[in-house]
């Protein structure tokens, strides 16, 4: 099977404009020319893929392509890594109102924050966000089988009915590990072996060129960034002491905070708080984790603690369909509702006598039974 990811099926492309935003190497680019290809297969000439950091655009503009692209009968243009255009938000706007019959869609760094753009394009353009892919994805790819997303809420309550469905096909457990190491950026179909290589360009293009061009840190305080993302990496997921972290780069408190947040908003680190409902960008994290599983591999080392494994897995997954928080009771709580501890199948269930709505999500089993869900099934929200 083709990777063909599930927002595809769920973007509005009728609309006029459309955004697509997502962490780098998450599939934004082919997400696009695969709609291309589907969409437009007998008249090509109606729709134009264009990548904005082309050198071409150092002596052209984007709107004097778009003119000669309408008068020869385009309607669909699509605009790849937007915010390495100067001033994009504003010729994209004024593109929109000039053109009328034109579809524009454009995808852009998870970073950029549309309603700081200045050209109301946040309040024009339909939004959506892609990341990478769920276990779910990756078991297709891999087994050119289809399997449906599943509600939180049927994970929890129908587990015993609908793990022995999937398992009917396909072994989990026999791709989970796989799926931990390299299966969460779709780049990883370019070849195993070349993997954490291109995760580690990745990331340093999140450092060195995103955060500098989309957040305003200045270049001298990249290495600062780095030393973070080292610290973090050597412990997540971990309850962090910001005043002794922050002494220990040399920045004060609150820009240690704030860079926190950026790490966050590039997918790299998640921050995860007591309460859902987080206060504001300078609240202290409660717990620090890495964004992914295969953070943890490229970055920490070779063989990373299950443990660190499970609850990384877990909170990446949850976060993109949930709210997901630290439970007082056992390690999460999701929506405000459910409360899910983390272990292997030998973990028993004291921590979660007498709560309401408490489960336990463990590692090795392919079939759950009562309050115990197997962990693979939490890659099946979306």
């Amino acid at each position: 099977m083709g990777l063909i990811r599930n927002l595809e099926v769920g973007i509005a492309w009728d609309s006029r404009l459309i955004g697509i935003k997502g962490a780098r190497g998450c599939g934004k680019t082919t997400l696009m020319l695969q709609h291309i290809k589907k969409t437009f297969p007998t008249n090509p000439d109606a729709a134009l893929y264009v990548s904005l950091d082309n050198i071409w655009f150092s002596n052209n503009s984007l709107s004097d392509l778009v003119d000669a692209f309408v008068k020869r009968g385009g309607t669909h243009i699509f605009l790849d890594e937007v915010h390495k255009y100067r001033d994009w938000a504003f010729e994209i706007k004024n593109l929109y109102d000039e053109f009328p019959s034109l579809h524009i869609v454009f995808t852009c760094s998870s970073l950029l924050e549309m309603m700081k753009t200045g050209a109301d394009i946040g309040k024009r353009a339909r939004m959506y966000e892609l990341p990478g892919l769920s276990f779910r994805e990756y078991l297709q790819v891999e087994t050119n089988l289809s399997f449906p997303i599943l509600k939180i809420s049927d994970v929890l309550h129908k587990h015993g009915s609908i793990a022995p469905e999937i398992v009917a096909h396909v072994k989990p457990i026999a791709h989970f590990e796989q799926y931990l190491e390299w299966g969460y950026y779709p780049y990883y179909l370019k070849g195993v072996e070349d993997y954490p290589q291109g995760l580690e360009e990745t990331i340093l293009v999140l450092l060195e060129q995103e955060l500098p061009m989309l957040r305003s840190v200045e270049p001298t305080y990249v290495p600062k960034l780095k030393q973070m993302l080292a610290i973090i990496t050597e412990s997540a997921p971990f309850v962090p002491n910001i005043t002794k972290l922050s002494e220990r780069i040399g920045i004060n408190r609150q820009t240690f905070i704030t860079y926190l947040n950026y790490l966050e908003q590039a997918n790299l680190i998640r921050l995860l708080y007591r309460d859902t409902q987080r206060i504001g960008m300078l609240q202290k994290p409660d717990k620090i984790f890495l964004d992914n599983t295969n953070l943890l591999r490229v970055l920490g080392s070779d063989s990373p603690a299950l443990e660190r494994k499970r609850e990384t897995f877990m909170v990446n997954q949850i976060s993109q369909v949930a709210d997901i928080g630290l439970s007082h009771q056992s390690d999460f709580l999701i929506d405000g509702t459910y409360t899910v501890g983390i272990d292997g199948i030998d973990k028993t269930r004291r921590q979660l006598l007498g709560q309401a709505d408490a489960y336990m999500a463990c590692d090795g089993l392919e079939y759950g039974f009562g309050q115990k869900i197997p962990l693979w099934l939490f890659g099946f929200l979306y």
